[in-house]
């Protein structure tokens, strides 16, 4: 679900691999009917679901490259979008979501061009690929 359209400045194919692996992570660590969440706040994005979440003391760990809990996985998908994140700029911190899971928010977004709130209203993009 998304939960508005906006648009930003950043490098396409990297925001999208962000958003493949922030998504895929909330599949592999949730419930097989997961809803994901895409929203805007004042300073950028967030990703949310309606998982397990993270251990809050764990949430520091999740971005560590070889962190994993999955028997299957390999620990480099959040240190990725974690990596992707900051080579823009950006902030990612993650927290409990309001539906128990996980949401993770990323801040710092400046404004695309000639705008000042950091979004524009934009149609949709499929990123079904």
């Amino acid at each position: 679900m998304v939960a508005d359209d906006r648009e930003i400045e950043a490098d396409e194919q990297r925001l999208v691999r962000a958003l493949e692996n922030l998504f895929r992570n909330a599949l592999e660590h949730g419930r097989e009917d997961a809803t994901v969440t895409v929203g805007s706040t004042q300073a950028g994005f967030y990703v949310a679901d309606d998982g397990q979440g993270i251990a809050t003391d764990h949430q520091d760990e999740v971005f560590e490259d070889g962190y994993t809990t999955n028997d299957d996985g390999t620990g480099f998908g959040l240190a990725i979008v974690q990596s992707i994140v900051e080579a823009h700029g950006w902030e990612i911190t993650v927290r409990d979501s309001e539906d128990g899971g996980a949401r993770f928010d990323v801040r710092g977004i400046t404004p695309p061009t000639g705008r000042e709130d950091g979004v524009t209203q934009s149609p949709p993009t499929d990123l079904s690929g």
